[in-house]
């Protein structure tokens, strides 16, 4: 373990195996780090926040402070991180509030670029790479391998399916459904992330479904809602799990899905 001299570790403050603290760096007394991670400079890590092995927490991170939220009233509320995350300089994510479960979950092996901001019960995946300057409101789902170029920013209660791509610069207010792309402000679906599907490994023919399918929907004088709710349309695509997992993510969507691009 090296510890730099100037850094403070209150009191309760849980440190794994092999923990590195640069020089100004604060960790709080209800933090709890896995073996093997990397706090530098002038980071700050504090509030009941858990993190699992081998996390990097760049210069002037902030993490585990108490969310951007009238409602709040001090109560013990967590963030929760797991293992290989990458945190760039100037990344902040809150902690939860009672709203939810008082949670804000990030998963494993994502790349937060500098200046990335997750708010309050927010739920994110793994092996998601966020560019710089991008924000998460309060409630956000995000799915595993995302991709958001720089600059989006995405409003309260909205969803991002896994393997979704988001260009720079969005407005989102409208759920993403996996797999799609979408750029624009406000944001608008542009077609299927078929390079993601590639590198995931799925076969060619099930991915030309995919396609065929999104494709059929947008040409459709029907809303994705309606259009997945008539069987007949649904009939050549049932034994595609992804269509399957889209048309559930539709279904469910409380804020309904960005429209398509004209």
């Amino acid at each position: 373990m090296s510890i730099h001299k100037t850094a403070i570790i209150e009191d309760g403050a849980v440190l794994g195996d092999n923990v590195s603290v640069g020089a100004y760096a604060i960790i709080g007394p209800n933090v709890k780090l896995g073996n093997n991670c990397k706090v530098e400079a002038h980071a700050i890590l504090d509030g009941h926040l858990s993190a699992g092995e081998n996390n990097t927490f760049s210069s002037f991170t902030s993490i585990g402070h108490p969310p951007q939220d009238l409602s709040y009233k001090g109560e013990p509320t967590e963030v929760i991180i797991g293992d290989n995350n990458i945190f760039r300089e100037y990344v902040s994510i809150h902690r939860g509030t009672m709203k939810e479960e008082g949670k804000t979950i990030v998963g494993s092996d994502n790349l937060f670029m500098s200046y990335v901001h997750l708010g309050h019960d927010v739920q994110f995946g793994s092996n998601c790479v966020i560019a710089n300057s991008t924000n998460l409101a309060g409630h956000v789902r995000v799915g595993d391998r995302v991709i958001i170029g720089g600059g989006t920013n995405i409003s309260q209660f909205v969803s991002i399916g896994r393997g979704a791509y988001l260009g720079g610069a969005s407005a989102v207010d409208r759920d993403v459904p996996l797999f799609c792309t979408a750029y624009g402000n406000r944001v608008r679906l542009k077609g299927i992330n078929i390079i993601g599907l590639r590198r995931q490994g799925y076969e060619k023919q099930v991915i030309t479904e995919v396609v065929d399918f999104y494709r059929l929907m947008e040409a459709s004088p029907l809303s994705p809602r309606a259009y997945i709710d008539h069987e007949e349309y649904m009939e050549e695509f049932k034994d595609n799990q992804i269509i399957k997992e889209m048309s559930d993510g539709i279904r469910g969507s409380e804020v309904g899905i960005a429209p398509f691009m004209s």
